[in-house]
């Protein structure tokens, strides 16, 4: 591409949506009162994120070669997403993720990896072959983790910025990928189960990202959904406060947080500048309902930072 680029190397997932007045417990039957099919994964949804804030965005990944799988990839084109490098899975169905959403907007969340789960060297190897000109690789947990480890050193080492988004959360991550790791961006939930103890106010994001650092992650920004955002550089440390807004569904509401974010580092803004774009990104992206569907534009994402930062 002769514009500068940026990557995203993860899962593209169909999201069956569930809509229920409370989640259930273990056992337990409810009643919902709606249901939807609505393309998702973290990495098409991050995908999407960028793409939508008008920047050049490559999608690396795969589907199957089902009814679900054609679906994904017209919804990433339309969208703005080069898909040329998803390749589609004969052998394996798509990636499914089953969500539940209750009437506070918290969800429950159960993915079917499908073909995530057979990303592997040759996927690592479109990835590289991206390399040149791209402005950031984003990565993320929903394809295995050996091929996320091969494309964070790939990228280390041809100087493009790796943004890390450690979801789902586990607790076997090799000690060497924290160190091709430029930004990462766990949840408080993540975060937590990384460093071992509980992560839920600015004081305890501030110890587990010195513990993050203390591996060799450069940045760490911890989010804590509406208690706002931590971050930890190895320069300074600061808190960005949650923009208020009537939560409808947070789904993909960090995918489009790690969408602005990467946006604005892209686009030269300071850290401090490209985690408030994240927090706009991530709160409009809760204001409506499912994955992709609620990811914001850019003209969106400026006028809300206009009348809410200016």
């Amino acid at each position: 591409m002769n514009q500068t680029h940026i990557i995203i190397f993860g899962s593209i997932n169909m999201d069956l949506v569930a809509r229920t007045p409370s989640l259930p417990v273990p056992g337990e039957t409810l009643l919902g009162y709606s249901f939807a099919t609505v393309p998702g994964g973290k990495g098409a949804n991050q995908a999407v994120a960028v793409a939508r804030l008008d920047v050049p965005t490559v999608m690396v990944g795969r589907v199957g070669s089902d009814e679900f799988g054609q679906t994904l990839l017209i919804k990433l084109q339309v969208a703005g997403v080069d898909t040329s490098d998803v390749w589609v899975d004969d052998a394996t169905p798509s990636g499914v993720a089953m969500i539940a959403v209750d009437d506070r907007s918290e969800n429950q969340i159960i993915v079917i990896p499908g073909a995530n789960g057979q990303v592997g060297a040759i996927d690592v190897d479109r990835v590289i072959q991206r390399l040149p000109d791209a402005a950031a690789l984003l990565l993320q947990f929903e394809i295995p983790l050996p091929a996320v480890v091969a494309a964070a050193k790939a990228a280390h080492q041809a100087g493009v910025r790796v943004i890390l988004d450690p979801a789902p959360a586990r607790s076997d991550i090799p000690a060497a990928l924290y160190s091709f790791v430029d930004i990462i961006t766990p949840n408080a939930v993540e975060a937590a189960q990384l460093v071992g103890f509980p992560v839920n106010d600015p004081k305890t994001a501030a110890q587990a990202a010195t513990v993050l650092q203390q591996r060799g992650v450069k940045t760490v920004v911890v989010k804590l959904g509406a208690n706002g955002v931590f971050c930890a550089t190895p320069e300074e440390s600061f808190f960005v406060a949650a923009f208020p807004v009537e939560a409808v569904d947070t789904v993909a509401a960090g995918d489009a947080f790690n969408g602005g974010l990467a946006v604005a580092l892209a686009e030269g803004l300071s850290i401090q500048q490209a985690i408030t774009w994240g927090a706009a990104t991530g709160a409009l992206s809760a204001t409506k309902a499912g994955a992709q569907s609620s990811l914001p534009d850019r003209a969106t994402v400026e006028a809300f930072l206009k009348a809410k930062v200016f």
